[in-house]
């Protein structure tokens, strides 16, 4: 989406669908984002994707839960753009990374499983990517949710025209302090790509969502920001929003199950969605009889 003079209103429509808790949700389950986020990209050759793709991915979980790893991961198929699946792995630091990137290749049963995983998933690929972000907090709104009860999410990506950063983030400060007076259920987390093809002045904004109810309910809440904002306030976010934004597009993504590896506390939380038993699955793919 090219700038242009209504875009502050298009970000204001994008900031509105950014879901709203429920009171369920304030559980002991909430949890922060990660502050080093990597995510890898596999984009599907046509008519390879559900259940082919989960049967090669699933290899890569029992690699996972026979070693018992310590490090946990889950994916996402798009519900819109082109078809791809994303796996998100996240990390308390740097150092934690490379720890887990060197106990990988140290451990001779783990690494050659999971290249025996990626030769077979390789084969339903049309391309495959990764890109690290580091979190922004000071760009970021209520970003403890309880995860383990989403079921998408809502990624918006903006891309920051060369020299002028600082007008990006006051944008995107003003619309957390915005929202967080205006709209008290609003929530997302904020990412800086650091590392990867997307690079340089390129942010991500995560809104996990429990229901697509909720899409429904926050989209008229635009105006209650717009209101918030005064006349001023909405002319400064439009100035703000011509000048420094390059391009903006969101995109959402549905939890994938079958293909994650999910921490124990998620499966305790919600063990139908995180592993539902066998015979629940059976029952679902088998063909209906003959009427």
């Amino acid at each position: 989406m090219k700038t242009s003079p209504t875009l502050s209103l298009g970000l204001c429509l994008l900031f509105s669908s950014l879901g709203t808790l429920t009171a369920q949700e304030t559980a002991p389950g909430m949890q922060g984002p990660p502050k080093v986020l990597v995510i890898t990209r596999e984009f599907l050759k046509p008519g390879r994707s559900g259940a082919a793709h989960q049967k090669t991915e699933s290899a890569f979980v029992s690699a996972m839960t026979a070693a018992k790893w310590p490090v946990h991961y889950f994916a996402m198929n798009s519900l819109s753009g082109a078809p791809r699946t994303l796996f998100f792995i996240g990390y308390e630091s740097f150092s934690a990374w490379e720890k887990d990137n060197l106990a990988t290749a140290s451990n001779p049963t783990l690494s050659a499983a999971l290249d025996h995983a990626a030769a077979a998933d390789g084969d339903l690929l049309s391309s495959y990517e990764s890109n690290t972000f580091l979190l922004r907090e000071d760009l970021s709104l209520r970003q403890a949710v309880d995860i383990a009860h989403m079921r998408y999410f809502e990624i918006s990506q903006f891309v920051v025209r060369p020299g002028h950063m600082k007008e990006f983030e006051e944008l995107g400060k003003l619309y957390v302090s915005g929202y967080e007076k205006a709209i008290p259920d609003a929530h997302w987390a904020t990412f800086e790509s650091l590392y990867g093809t997307d690079n340089g002045g390129v942010f991500i904004v995560v809104n996990p969502i429990k229901s697509m109810a909720e899409i429904d309910r926050a989209l008229p809440q635009s105006k209650q920001f717009m209101d918030a904002m005064g006349e001023d306030g909405m002319k400064k976010l439009e100035t703000l929003s011509a000048s420094c934004i390059a391009s903006a597009q969101t995109n959402i993504f549905s939890f994938a199950p079958g293909m994650s590896y999910p921490r124990d506390e998620w499966i305790k939380a919600d063990p139908a969605f995180w592993k539902p038993k066998p015979t629940t699955m059976a029952m679902k793919s088998a063909p209906k009889p003959a009427p």
